[in-house]
């Protein structure tokens, strides 16, 4: 919904302040215009001028004609504008279209008037023996021009504090939007976090509980029922775990022990673990690990889980039967330090109709069918993780291939 441009109590007293200083402006071009008029008149009639005494009083009637059109043309652009509040996201474009209506506007004025001073002055060209000089005439041609740009910097001048006070409001606006927005995005991250503490506590006792029931003697039926409750409990302990230190790293709340590591050394360690959950996934794991060094600095637990996160992710969402391509590389020298990069492929076993803004989003799953075994915060805990420890996470999709990677700085 469109955030309308409304004056607050600041301005509305700014503006009457201001009201009094635009009647006497409006007062000031008034007088300034009568005694151009009367100048105006008086070189009109003075045909036996010289042409230093007709450009001299010329002069002078230019000065008090430049008062009158600012003080007058600027009272009537306010009048015109002043119930002009367009809704903010529209108003450059009502701008420009106001801005080049009123230009044409002038435009078309100083034409007429060029034309009448032009039609004088051929009426004094015409009627030479009248007039003792072509002053008059082509002094009247020459303030019409120079009434026309006073004219086009009064209209710029005023459009371009318009634009001006628009692009203030505007940047208040949008600062607000950003406060609100982030108060919001906190308010999501405590009370994640907080439910998820509160829930910890007794789903671990539960958790408890279960494991000694699956001790005693139990029949066939109440073992299958208290293994399934088992497992289940079990995920969804993993998945709370998941929630609260993901609110907990969103939050910025973490201690990083930092230390060197190796990426290479990294995902062969990861692969390991996973090593029996690979061979019943179904699929094949082709490993391509860099020559050169691809030591880092960062977090040993989080870069374990970014890695974990990243392959198991491969793994859910990836067509059965297929090969999945893990691949470590160092990139060429951009700046002071090179990087290291984790990049891992799979072709998808689901169309893939998402963004990597959307794909990132805590609970975002790519296979909205839910067919697949997943959260949806695997990838969230990816960038997040990435995101504390300084690096870079990206997504790619090209038809039915999926990539993801990580990069750090060496």
């Amino acid at each position: 919904m469109a955030i309308k441009w409304k004056s607050t109590e600041k301005w509305k007293g700014f503006i009457k302040r201001m009201r009094k200083r635009e009647e006497m402006r409006l007062f000031f071009g008034i007088a300034c215009a009568i005694l151009a008029l009367l100048m105006f008149e008086d070189i009109l009639h003075g045909r036996w001028f010289e042409t230093e005494e007709t450009l001299q009083e010329g002069g002078v009637m230019n000065l008090f004609l430049g008062g009158a059109v600012w003080g007058m043309l600027s009272f009537g652009l306010r009048l015109q504008n002043r119930r002009w509040k367009p809704a903010y996201d529209r108003f450059y474009e009502e701008w420009k279209q106001k801005l080049k209506k009123q230009q044409i506007w002038f435009g078309l004025i100083e034409l007429a008037a060029l034309w009448a001073a032009a039609m004088n002055f051929l009426y004094i060209y015409e009627h030479s023996w009248e007039y003792s000089n072509y002053s008059t005439g082509y002094a009247l041609v020459i303030t019409v021009l120079i009434q026309g740009i006073v004219c086009e910097i009064i209209l710029l001048s005023y459009m371009k504090r318009k634009l001006e006070e628009y692009m203030e409001a505007l940047e208040e606006i949008n600062k607000k939007n950003l406060e609100a927005a982030l108060r919001s995005e906190q308010m999501k991250v405590d009370l994640i976090s907080n439910v998820s503490h509160d829930l910890k506590t007794p789903l671990t006792s539960m958790v408890g509980y279960i494991e000694l029931m699956k001790k005693e003697e139990l029949t066939d039926v109440l073992g299958d029922y208290v293994e399934v409750l088992s497992r289940k409990a079990q995920k969804l302990k993993e998945m709370i775990d998941s929630l609260f230190d993901l609110a907990k790293t969103s939050s910025g709340n973490v201690e990083l022990k930092m230390e060197p590591l190796e990426m290479n050394r990294l995902i062969e360690q990861v692969y390991a673990d996973m090593e029996d959950r690979i061979a019943q996934s179904g699929r094949e794991l082709v490993i391509s690990l860099a020559e050169e060094n691809t030591g880092f600095t960062a977090d040993s637990g989080y870069m374990y889980r970014i890695c974990q996160n990243l392959l198991e992710n491969a793994l859910k969402y990836s067509q059965e039967y297929t090969r999945i391509f893990l691949k470590t590389l160092v990139l060429p020298e951009q700046g002071e330090k090179q990087k290291v990069r984790f990049e891992i492929t799979n072709t998808a076993g689901y169309r893939m109709e998402f963004t990597k803004e959307q794909i990132v989003e805590r609970f975002a799953r790519g296979d909205e069918s839910r067919t697949t075994d997943g959260n949806g915060l695997g990838l969230a805990i990816v960038n997040t993780y990435t995101a504390a420890l300084g690096g870079s996470f990206d997504v790619n999709i090209d038809c039915d291939q999926f990539k993801a990677a990580v990069e750090f700085l060496k």
